[in-house]
């Protein structure tokens, strides 16, 4: 059954940008205008594989300034609980979907004097959404992409057409770098950073807006923990007094819904802390990038945490 607040769409093309990344596009059944959103938003997707649900958050690669359809950009990764492979593998065009209206926890400063967009592989995905709203705004602006080899450089024609003087790219294969101190050093005053990519190229971009003095309002990024899967474990839920089985491939927050057991959420990625539970007891394998070392103490994050043992015992 359809969720009250999600959107039926119907894939209109399919498009293999690199070897592991497709780009799909999608439009609004039964005549339905799509919502706005603004730069940076993403929508959940729903994908019903036989009689599990997943529901993948993904960024969305259209303009802005444009309703007609969405698109969102998937990359294959054959390791994890089935999503990505079950977007490149299963859908066609013509098919239907169900995604949530967009959300946006990664938007634009507007304040700044300039925008400095940094990227690594995938994560040029929301820059898609950016830099049309970038342009309307006529504000200054770079972007830094680094991508393995042009065959894995999704949306680079597109950016060279339209972007190319404000783009700079990286090729990994000449052995080309991305260097955030070069980068953030010397920028002007009421300049703002946006990085999204590797945890490595995230974690050393803020590392070095910090050690140049940057302040904190000005660094903005967006990393998304892809849930993995791991051991199966049982979840009781005291309130309620209910014993839930977590598969192996199901994340607990999945398990808690099939359950009937309702968990706000929003990113299902563990960034944005609204699905954030009360632990009473059991030990957690924390997996999110929301929960500071305090928190783990006593919560846990169900859209991307799992149980390090047998058993957890949540305040649901």
């Amino acid at each position: 059954m359809m969720q009250a607040n999600m959107l039926r769409v119907r894939i209109c093309a399919i498009e293999q940008l690199t070897p592991d990344i497709k780009a799909f596009c999608m439009r609004a059944i039964d005549e339905k205008a799509l919502a706005g959103f603004s730069a940076g938003s993403h929508v959940l997707v729903s994908m019903q594989h036989g009689e599990r649900v997943m529901r993948n958050a993904y960024s969305l690669a259209s303009s802005p300034l444009q309703l007609e359809n969405y698109r969102i950009a998937v990359r294959i990764q054959p390791q994890s609980r089935g999503g990505s492979v079950f977007m490149h593998e299963k859908v066609r065009v013509g098919d239907s979907l169900e995604i949530s209206p967009p959300s946006n926890l990664f938007p634009l400063d507007r304040t700044a004097m300039k925008h400095v967009l940094i990227a690594a592989g995938v994560g040029i995905t929301p820059f898609m959404s950016y830099l049309p709203e970038i342009k309307a705004m006529g504000v200054g602006h770079e972007l830094h992409y680094g991508y393995r080899s042009p065959r894995h450089a999704a949306f680079i024609d597109e950016l060279r057409c339209h972007w190319g003087g404000g783009l700079h790219a990286y090729r990994g294969d000449l052995a080309q770098r991305i260097d955030p101190e070069k980068i953030l050093d010397g920028q002007p005053l009421g300049t703002h950073v946006y990085v999204c990519g590797p945890r490595t190229l995230i974690e050393e971009t803020i590392a070095v807006a910090r050690g140049l003095g940057w302040p904190e309002g000005h660094v903005h990024w967006e990393r998304f923990a892809s849930p993995a899967p791991g051991a199966a474990f049982q979840a009781y839920c005291a309130r309620s007094q209910r014993e839930i089985n977590v598969a192996a491939e199901v994340t607990l927050l999945e398990a808690l819904e099939a359950a009937g057991i309702d968990v706000p959420n929003l990113c299902r990625g563990g960034v944005c802390g609204q699905c954030q539970t009360e632990l009473v007891a059991g030990e957690a394998d924390h997996r999110d990038s929301f929960l500071t070392d305090v928190d783990k103490h006593g919560k846990i994050m169900p859209c991307v945490s799992r149980a390090r043992g047998a058993r957890l015992v949540l305040n649901l």
